[in-house]
């Protein structure tokens, strides 16, 4: 059907019903998931340590300075906002075994004190094993 507006030009005709309004499907804003942080254990580093002084006396033995070296060995992601305290033993040293603690924060930054020790000779094997991690304001099982 066609209608004309009183000129030449034909005009669509259109129905009286009522058009309704088809209102788009509601769209939920899913949150972002809560990223899955590693659960870090002694076993998710390397550390070595370096070397820092070193100070020989010939048969007397040697003093030297220490520092250790983390490597991360997990594929998760580590906390960045989470400070782990990373305790570990040095072994070598002429009165047994030193335990120290490290600091780790920001996942990349490893704060420490530099440990001195002595040993018997310049040959001596000094060695070191992480014992724990913990995470900072949770108590241990």
């Amino acid at each position: 059907m066609q209608a004309t507006d009183g000129g030449s030009k034909p005009v669509a005709a259109s129905s009286s019903a009522p058009t309704e309004d088809v209102a788009a499907p509601a769209v939920e804003e899913e949150a972002a998931p809560e990223p899955a942080y590693a659960t870090l254990s002694a076993d998710s580093f390397k550390m070595t340590l370096r070397t820092t002084e070193r100070q020989c006396f010939g048969s007397a033995g040697c003093h030297m300075t220490v520092e250790p070296s983390l490597e991360y060995l997990g594929t998760d992601v580590v906390d960045p906002d989470a400070v782990y305290d990373i305790t570990y033993e040095i072994r070598g040293d002429e009165s047994g075994p030193v335990i120290e603690t490290a600091e780790l924060s920001n996942s990349t930054s490893l704060n420490y004190t530099p440990t001195m020790i002595s040993i018997p000779s310049a040959g001596t094997k000094v060695s070191v094993e992480i014992t724990d991690v913990m995470a900072q304001g949770i108590e241990a099982p």
